[in-house]
């Protein structure tokens, strides 16, 4: 049995960590948390073990913490650093490299420049043998994972007849939990967006992808807009969906009006979190047009990276196969089962 430390409370920690501890090849060491607040009473309620870092110890003398960060990476394994985004860098050079424990990063860090955390952006359906033998290895966000799951099948299907992908990513302006974040009444566009160069890094730098990136004010999902253009007709809308009719973590859905009313889906179903854990190709939406095939997809932003890591995790510390990893996470996060839900519920009248 591996020990794993979930270093954060925020919306990837909570997720993560609800679900590896009913995993039973893992021990969950604890949470971490950095600030004093109603989170830290949560963890406990919950059964979950806090540490604090040492520096911060006096901050939570009303808490009933169980000892420092430092202190439960003496006897682990690996740690899932969901902290926020950006403090990734600074954990893995004082806490994680001195320990010699292997750590996985969040989409908010870099495979890039002087404050990468790693030197692979993991993508469990492109680089899951890749992450064999690594120490720190960093999970892509949740834009970057949906179009991970949509590029590859195509690329394994049609190979040489793509030409390239143009994608517009909407994204949401802030996670569900996040209500002392803003959502204003505009839209903004991301000159120069990481998400191409994020996905490049595990697709392959000549990947012929193309982004414009804009952020509009809802919490509820991020939706691609994406052309795919081929070098002779492009296929008809029907061998697209075939394509994706038995990927994971992709559903089919051809009712759905709105990312909201997927989110209501979701809840009505008792799924976790309101999370789908997936994305959705919107197949009313799907269109073949001479050499391009149009296509529209919704990403659960607050959820679909959660199986991802523990995926993950398997390839780390166990090197199992993709298949029976798959098998593994599947057995926790019930995706078939709410694909299925959620193709019956938005299914074709």
């Amino acid at each position: 049995m591996k020990r794993v430390f979930v270093n954060g409370y925020g919306s990837i920690g909570t997720r993560i960590v609800q679900f590896i501890k009913d995993d039973p090849q893992i021990k969950v060491i604890g949470i971490g948390k950095n600030s004093p607040d109603d989170k830290v009473n949560d963890a406990i309620s919950r059964g979950f073990d806090v540490y604090v870092p040492e520096k911060n110890i006096a901050l939570f003398k009303n808490y009933k913490i169980k000892g420092t960060i430092e202190s439960a990476l003496d006897d682990c394994d690996l740690v899932i650093d969901a902290t926020p985004g950006g403090t990734g860098y600074a954990n893995k050079k004082r806490l994680y490299e001195p320990k010699g424990v292997m750590a996985i990063y969040q989409g908010g860090e870099s495979v890039s420049g002087d404050e990468r955390v790693s030197d692979l952006l993991f993508n469990s359906r492109v680089t899951y043998k890749e992450a064999f033998g690594q120490k720190h290895v960093m999970q892509g966000s949740c834009n970057v994972t949906g179009m991970g799951r949509i590029l590859q099948p195509l690329r394994e299907k049609f190979g040489s007849r793509l030409v390239r992908f143009d994608a517009v990513l909407v994204r949401r302006w802030a996670d569900l939990e996040q209500t002392s974040k803003t959502v204003p009444d505009t839209v903004e566009w991301t000159p120069n967006p990481h998400h191409g160069d994020d996905v490049k890094h595990y697709m392959g730098k000549d990947t012929p992808l193309f982004l414009q990136v804009i952020k509009v004010p809802t919490r509820q999902m991020h939706l691609h807009l994406m052309a795919v253009r081929f070098k002779d007709a492009a296929p008809k809308p029907s061998e697209i969906l075939d394509l994706f009719k038995n990927e994971y973590g992709v559903a089919t859905l051809w009712t759905a009006k709105g990312t909201k009313q997927i989110r209501d889906a979701a809840e009505s179903m008792k799924f976790s979190f309101k999370d789908t854990n997936m994305i959705h190709i919107h197949a009313e939406m799907l269109e073949s047009v001479g050499d391009t095939i149009k296509m529209a997809y919704s990403d659960d932003q607050t959820g679909i990276v959660i199986p991802e890591n523990h995926i993950l995790m398997q390839a780390m510390l166990f090197q199992k196969t993709y298949e029976e990893a798959s098998r593994h996470t599947e057995s926790l996060f019930h995706m078939d089962e709410k694909k299925k839900a959620l193709e019956e519920f938005f299914s074709k009248k």
